[in-house]
Formats: C-alpha cells, structure tokens, sequence
C-alpha cells in the first residue's frame, strides 16, 4: 500500500472513532439530562401534594372558630406565593432554584406555625381529620426529601458528564449546560436549641 492511502485510512479511521464517540457521549448526556428532568417533576409532584393537602387541612382548622387567623392567613399566602413560581428543568440555575427553595421554605415553616399553634387547641387535636391530614404532611414532607435527593443524585451524575473532561467538549459543543441542586439553607448546619 502506498503512504498516502495509510495515512487517508488513518485519518478516517480517526474521525469515525472520534465520531462514534461523539454520538455515544452526547447520547449518554441525553439520558442523563432526561433523568434530570424527571427528577424534577418527581420533586415537583411532591410539593403540589403538599399544596393540594393544604386547603383541607386549613378548611379543617377554620372549624373551630376561635383559631388564630393570622396563622390561617400565613398558611395561605405562603400556599400561594410557592403555587406562583414555577421553574421548567430546563432552567435550573442557581437563582431560579434559590427562589424556588425560599417559597417551599416560606411555606413550610408557615405550616409548623400552624401545627405548633393547633397544640393548644385539645378538640382541633383529637379531631379525625385533622389527625389525618397532619399524617398525609408528615409523608408528603418525607416524599419530597426523597424527591429532593434523588433529583440531587440525578444532576450529580449529569454535570459530571458535562462537566468532565472529554465530555464537556461535546457539551460546549452541543450546548449541555450544569444544572442547579437542592443545597441546604442558610443556618441548618447549626443544631436548634431546645428549652424546657
């Protein structure tokens, strides 16, 4: 054989392997970035059934008449500043998710305000359905723990693929951009205190 035909057949040989590893990487970050994807709306999933528990659990509390409203009033603005942003997977950065966090947040500690409040109320307490209620939250709330870890495994797995060397080639090429995770809030590394 001549010198140039090893060098052409070289060449292409080169290329179709660059070529077929191409194709395999930005393959294998598209699954990725689809079990990111359907992470989030695990996670999202969770924290609507939180949200479609909420009206019930308030209706059940507005029964007993002397409850202090501005706690039912809390729980519903924060129902509904958390029902107001919604984030697509596709737009998950740092920011996004901060706002994002900050609403569940804001609605979360609204509704321990309520079930710390409800404790000096026996009926309300020994009432059916708000024991129920109270029970589906305990769940919901443990449902979008495990939503939150799993999405954060999901993207853990994804950025790494794009971030890494030789795959961020093809991401930079293909457009793959790092997505953000659930992070912890500000202060939780410190343990509460606790008074009797």
């Amino acid at each position: 054989m001549s010198r140039n035909v090893i060098i052409l057949a070289a060449l292409v040989g080169f290329f179709l392997i660059f070529g077929l590893w191409g194709c395999s990487s930005y393959n294998g970050m598209v699954d990725k970035q689809l079990a990111v994807d359907q992470k989030w709306a695990d996670v999202q999933s969770a924290y609507q059934r939180r949200l479609d528990l909420i009206p019930n659990l308030v209706s059940t509390v507005k029964g007993y008449a002397d409850f202090e409203k501005s706690t039912l009033t809390a729980v519903t603005e924060a129902r509904a500043k958390a029902t107001s942003i919604n984030i697509n997977a596709a737009d998950m950065t740092e920011e996004n998710m901060k706002k994002f966090q900050s609403a569940q947040n804001g609605l979360a500690g609204a509704l321990k305000s309520l079930l710390a409040v409800s404790e000096n109320y026996p009926d309300l307490k020994a009432n059916t359905n708000f024991l129920e209620l109270q029970t589906e939250l305990s769940r919901t709330e443990n449902r979008i723990n495990v939503s939150r870890n799993d999405y954060n495994a999901a993207v853990k797995l994804y950025n790494s693929a794009v971030m890494r060397f030789p795959g961020k080639i093809i991401a930079g090429i293909t457009g793959f951009e790092p997505r953000a995770m659930f992070t912890a809030d500000a202060g939780a590394e410190k343990a509460p205190t606790v008074k009797f």
